[in-house]
Parts: C-alpha cells; structure tokens; sequence
C-alpha cells in the first residue's frame, strides 16, 4: 500500500484538476504542464526553498519567480516535476516515512558512486540511477 501518491505531493486535485491514476495521466498533465502552484507544494513536502527546487530542476531562480502561482510551467519542467513526485512517492514507500526518506536524500550512497541522491534527481538519468537503488533497498539487494 502506498503512504503517498504523486497527486497528493503535487497539491491534489484541486492543482492538477485529476488524479494521476496511469501513465496516460502523467503524460497528458506533463504536456499541458504543472502550475507553479504543484511546483511549490512539492518543494515544501520536501522543505526545499525555491533556491533549492530551482537547482533540482535547472532552472533559474528569476525563472521560477517569474510564474505566477497558477501559471503553467513548460512541459520539459513539468515531466521533471512528474518524474520527480513519482521517485518521491517511491522513496517514502521504501523508507516508510517521508522524514526517514529526506534523512537519506543528502547523505552520499556507496552504490550511487558515493553521489548524494538529491544532487541526481536533477537529471532524468540520475532519477533513474535513484529509482533503481531505491528498488535494490526495497528488496534488500545492497551493492
């Protein structure tokens, strides 16, 4: 059973305006793109400051500061976001509490080439590289 779900993390229906059920939800919020509302609610569960989410998601911060609360994002952004909330929720099952997850996030990982998590999660690669360690962690593989 899931402790978290991606449309929770960002702001639920009322952001999104559905829920993410299925992938074909994914892509077709990620085309219309997220407001920067959802942005921000994701940065606060992860108590990341608009400096910091600005970084994961290589944007500027002038950039990000820019939009309007209820301004749409572009697309690329907005499948980073998407993609992030999902290693998120993945994360927190894993861990089974967000604050056991976060603790994790900073700290660097053998397996990960001795890289902190949260410094990956600003690539689609690097997410990647998370989700399958976060994967090894859940059936205790260890490397």
């Amino acid at each position: 059973m899931s402790l978290l779900n991606v449309t929770e993390l960002l702001g639920g229906k009322q952001f999104l305006g559905r829920e993410l059920e299925n992938k074909m939800d994914f892509f077709e919020v990620g085309n219309r793109g997220l407001t920067k509302e959802s942005v921000m609610h994701l940065a606060n569960y992860l108590d990341l400051s608009q400096h910091e989410i600005a970084k994961l998601l290589s944007i500027s911060i002038r950039t990000l500061q820019r939009y309007k609360t209820e301004q749409y994002i572009n697309s690329v952004t907005s499948e980073h976001v998407l993609k992030l909330a999902e290693t998120i929720t993945k994360g927190v099952d894993v861990f089974g509490s967000k604050e056991k997850f976060v603790n994790w996030l900073p700290h660097p990982n053998l397996a990960l080439a001795n890289k902190r998590p949260i410094y990956l999660l600003e690539s689609q690669y690097g997410i990647d590289m998370v989700l399958d360690e976060l994967i090894r962690i859940e059936y205790g593989v260890f490397s």
